[in-house]
């Protein structure tokens, strides 16, 4: 008997998943072919396992902290939430513009990370929840909204970690996160991560990645570049300048959006009222009623306060 086409195994694993009732049309992790395809492809196209990995994957959604992803993404706007400026201070993972393939770039600086201190601004709890609302932001609306401008089907992200100033300490205060948040990505996410590129990997890089390399899955290994310190020429080849920013060798600053990595442009926030570049230009404040700012105070605004010069000192988790 002939092998099934992709399209084939496609199409029956639609039929099995829908007549168990794993998925509904209105599911919030979206019914479409491109959805289907990333846990097919998750699992070698083997209908079986992939209706185990989707099957885990809705109850998890429904279930996560207690109330479920869809009603988190409710109370947590990713773009948006009184915690956001000391998280991404501390903690930065955030998406900005898109490289020459059309693929939103992902950003992570984590030499200057400081857990500590982002605990003062933000509870631990609260963390971990921007922190799975920002994964589900990449299937919600951010690939969806790259796929639109680019004209064609955009699946995957561009991933750059900067590890300059990163040491080992680091590392032991973020490994418990860190492994959570791949095994949330590869399990929940997978097949979103389409290249990852390492800059200004440290000297006890060597060590560091033997502990984190068994986390992940080898085709997301595969997908690992490591780039040093003599990087910029290599990037710029994948992203514009214009999109790239300053502080990987670009020449975007994002001026008069907070900085690039606050101002969270790119196609994903044209949908949104009172977003993107000219509305922040004009000051435009969204849910200014109903949402007070975080005080800095208590932390230390100029412990808080990175300047552009200095993100260079800074890395974090990856979308896989």
């Amino acid at each position: 008997m002939p092998a099934l086409s992709q399209e084939e195994i496609l199409r029956n694993f639609t039929e099995e998943i829908f007549r168990d009732g794993i998925l509904q049309e209105s599911d919030s992790i979206g019914a479409n072919d491109e959805t289907l395809l990333r846990f097919l492809r998750a699992r070698k196209f083997d209908i079986k396992q992939a209706k185990v990995m989707l099957a885990n994957c809705q109850q998890w959604r429904k279930t996560v902290e207690g109330v479920g992803i869809d009603e988190l993404y409710r109370r947590i706007d990713p773009f948006d939430y009184p915690e956001r400026e000391a998280v991404f201070q501390c903690w930065p993972m955030w998406f900005h513009k898109t490289d020459k393939k059309g693929r939103p770039l992902n950003v992570h600086f984590l030499g200057g990370m400081n857990i500590q201190r982002l605990h003062k601004a933000c509870t631990p709890e609260k963390h971990w929840q921007t922190v799975l609302v920002n994964a589900e932001s990449l299937t919600r609306e951010i690939l969806p909204a790259a796929s639109r401008k680019a004209g064609h089907e955009i699946d995957t992200v561009f991933v750059v970690v900067d590890l300059k100033g990163f040491s080992v300490s680091q590392f032991w205060q973020m490994k418990g996160l860190v492994q959570k948040s791949f095994q949330i990505s590869q399990d929940y996410y997978p097949e979103t991560m389409g290249q990852l590129a390492i800059v200004n990997a440290p000297s006890s890089f060597t060590f560091i990645w033997s502990m984190i390399k068994p986390w992940l899955s080898k085709e997301t290994v595969a997908k690992v570049e490591v780039l040093g310190s003599d990087y910029e020429k290599v990037l710029l080849n994948l992203v514009d300048e214009d999109c790239l920013p300053s502080v990987l060798g670009g020449s975007c600053k994002c001026e008069g959006l907070g900085g690039c990595h606050l101002s969270g442009v790119g196609p994903w926030l044209e949908d949104r009222v009172g977003w993107g570049p000219k509305a922040a230009a004009a000051n435009v404040v969204r849910d200014a009623d109903t949402k007070e700012r975080v005080s800095l105070d208590s932390v230390g605004k100029s412990d808080l306060m990175v300047r552009e010069t200095s993100l260079k000192d800074i890395v974090v988790p990856v979308s896989v």
